[in-house]
């Protein structure tokens, strides 16, 4: 395997280390940015995706989609775009909103965003997609970079030439999801078509999915060379996860935190509680919950006294429950 690189710099951001939070819909809020903050080994951290339509009329002091405390840097924003009209004014939005990069989404496989035309659609039009990220890449001097997947079938010569052709576009670094478009989490990840893809690339590229343990993490640098990673659902059922990547991937000298998981559950509603309006904790609690209890032997109890808790209050207690008879 390669030797890693302990920081990645793209324009004037730098990313250190380079493991990176995925942005993932209902998940990558500020409460839980905050808990992986604390947990540590992040270098980079994104947004849930953003409807470039609706993004400049949101309120970033209520919406739980921009909610955002002073520490949390460096943040990318995600967003999907199927137009090139509305560029301009969602780029404007993320300038006031002190963005430390724009993430282009061209992966999600989501029925309405594919009607509309964005997310994997717009990789089965280029010349669509070449109009909207030109003028994305015109627009700021902001780091500009892009979330795919491997296509409806792998076909290497076909990405690669759509790989070449963002970079072309003045995208500075790019993000792969090892998998085929609606493919299944179950699904082994194809880390080896990253490398493939990378081999005609001069800018960086992070790897995305199936890592779930330092282990995963090794094994996907060395099969597809990349030069970061992104953690999706592992960085929520382990938040640790980053931090153990950092010290045993990268040799970062960062401590493991050794608190009780049923502690880092109850820091992590308590970040709700402070960050999230009232009415969109419980649903947060919830996805966390599905994720989380995955590290407990008989985490289907936790998860499943959560899901049926009809208010927040009755949550957090269903969980107390469990977790002092899981000692």
């Amino acid at each position: 395997m390669k030797k890693l690189s302990q920081t990645i710099t793209v324009r004037n951001l730098k990313i250190s280390p380079p493991v990176a939070l995925a942005p993932m819909v209902g998940l990558s809020h500020c409460a839980l940015r905050l808990l992986l903050r604390e947990q540590g080994g992040f270098g980079v951290f994104f947004t849930e995706m953003l409807a470039a339509k609706r993004l400049p009329h949101e309120n970033d002091t209520i919406s739980p989609l921009l909610i955002r405390d002073r520490i949390e840097k460096p943040l990318i924003y995600q967003i999907v775009v199927f137009s090139p009209e509305q560029v301009g004014p969602a780029v404007e939005k993320l300038h006031l909103l002190r963005a430390d990069g724009i993430d282009i989404n061209l992966g999600c496989p989501a029925p309405m965003v594919k009607k509309q035309g964005g997310g994997i659609s717009l990789c089965n039009d280029i010349h669509h997609a070449n109009k909207i990220l030109s003028e994305i890449r015109r627009r700021t001097q902001l780091p500009v970079s892009a979330k795919i997947r491997l296509g409806v079938e792998y076909r290497r010569e076909k990405l690669s030439a759509f790989c070449k052709n963002l970079e072309d576009l003045g995208l500075d670094y790019l993000t792969i999801h090892a998998r085929l478009n609606g493919e299944k989490f179950c699904r082994k990840p194809r880390w080896n078509a990253i490398a493939d893809i990378k081999k005609g690339l001069s800018i960086p590229v992070f790897a995305n999915g199936g890592i779930f343990s330092t282990e995963d993490a090794l094994r996907c640098l060395e099969q597809s060379g990349a030069d970061g990673l992104m953690l999706g659902r592992g960085a929520v059922s382990r938040p640790w996860l980053g931090a153990e990547i950092s010290r045993d991937v990268y040799n970062r000298p960062i401590e493991i935190h050794t608190d009780s998981r049923s502690k880092v559950f109850f820091r992590f509603a308590e970040l709700l509680e402070k960050k999230l309006p009232p009415e969109r904790r419980l649903g947060r609690l919830k996805q966390f919950t599905h994720y989380f209890a995955t590290t407990y032997s008989f985490g289907h109890s936790l998860a499943t006294s959560v899901q049926n808790s009809p208010t927040f209050r009755m949550a957090m207690k269903n969980a107390a429950e469990f977790f002092e008879n899981s000692q």
